[in-house]
Parts: C-alpha cells; sequence; structure tokens
C-alpha cells in the first residue's frame, strides 16, 4: 500500500482515540510490548531511565503495563524518524 494510504488511516486511527473514552484504552504487559516492539525488557528499561521510551502505569501492587496507544505512537516516531533520514541522504 502507498505510504500515503497508511498515514491517512493513521491519522483516523488517532482521531476516533481521542474521541475514546477512556475505559477503551489497553494496557499491555512487558511480553505484549516486547513482542510489538522487537526489543528486549533490559533495552526498554534502559530507554524508560532516558526517557526515551514510554513510561509504565501501575496496575496492581506488584504489575505493571504500558498504554497501547503510547506504544503505537513511540512506533511511529521511530518509524518518522528513519523517514525523514532518508528524506535527507
Amino acid at each position: 500500500m502507498p505510504s500515503n494510504t497508511l498515514s491517512k488511516r493513521e491519522r483516523e486511527r488517532r482521531e476516533s482515540q481521542r474521541h475514546a473514552s477512556p475505559a477503551s484504552k489497553r494496557f499491555l504487559r512487558l511480553p505484549a510490548v516486547m513482542e510489538l516492539t522487537g526489543l528486549r525488557h533490559t533495552t526498554i528499561y534502559k530507554l524508560i531511565s532516558e526517557n526515551r521510551f514510554p513510561k509504565q502505569v501501575r496496575v496492581g501492587d506488584r504489575a505493571v503495563a504500558w498504554l497501547e496507544d503510547e506504544i503505537i505512537e513511540y512506533q511511529n516516531a521511530r518509524i518518522a524518524e528513519r523517514d525523514a533520514t532518508d528524506a535527507a541522504a
């Protein structure tokens, strides 16, 4: 698919999320975040400590999770960073 179609879909998805109720937010536990990003847990926590990755949310006494939309935003920012580098070359 052309990249402009994907960005239009992404804009539509973000717009719909903006109007979604807080109850529709989805939490992801560490294994799901690792699967989505391809990062190991040590890298995730290192990036968090450097303020380069979304911070986790406490969801229980001994449990944390990440907001799915924040992980998607992180991924989109990495893609945009790559595309900007490619365009500059």
